[in-house]
């Protein structure tokens, strides 16, 4: 991928005349979202639904960042699993929960666990979820 692909993400995503099954790329890639028949998908299991796309990209940057940092620092990290919840509790009075944790595999010492987990919370994801965000719509 291009530095300018990676520092300005660009995404499209149509849905047409199957219900709730939408298509999704990115220049290079496609993949869908969709929702279950439950919920009136008529395509169920084309895809994630949103929340599981918008969990996976926190859970994947999550790997990514942690497995990047210890690579650097030659840290005997081996393996990274996140498993995420959405609002597993019921929704809370105010915003929404993301429950997330961390599996880390390999010979770590607390002080390397600890220094993970900060980095975990600095991932570029975590940091736009836990921000402010802007979303500026039109029409065309």
């Amino acid at each position: 991928m291009s530095l300018i692909a990676s520092a300005f993400p660009k995404v499209t995503a149509s849905i047409d005349n199957i219900p709730y099954t939408v298509t999704i790329v990115d220049g290079i890639h496609r993949w869908f979202a969709d929702e279950s028949e439950l919920d009136g998908g008529a395509n169920a299991n084309a895809g994630p639904t949103p929340v599981q796309l918008l969990l996976s990209s926190l859970g994947a940057c999550t790997s990514i960042t942690l497995t990047m940092y210890a690579k650097r620092k030659t840290w005997p990290l081996t393996g990274v699993e996140v498993n995420l919840e959405y609002n597993p509790n019921g929704k809370p009075a105010e915003g929404n929960q993301i429950v997330r944790h961390i599996i880390l595999r390999g010979e770590l010492t607390a002080e390397q666990r600890d220094r993970l987990l900060q980095v975990a919370n600095a991932c570029p994801v975590h940091k736009i979820l836990t921000g402010n965000i802007a979303i500026d719509s039109s029409f065309s």
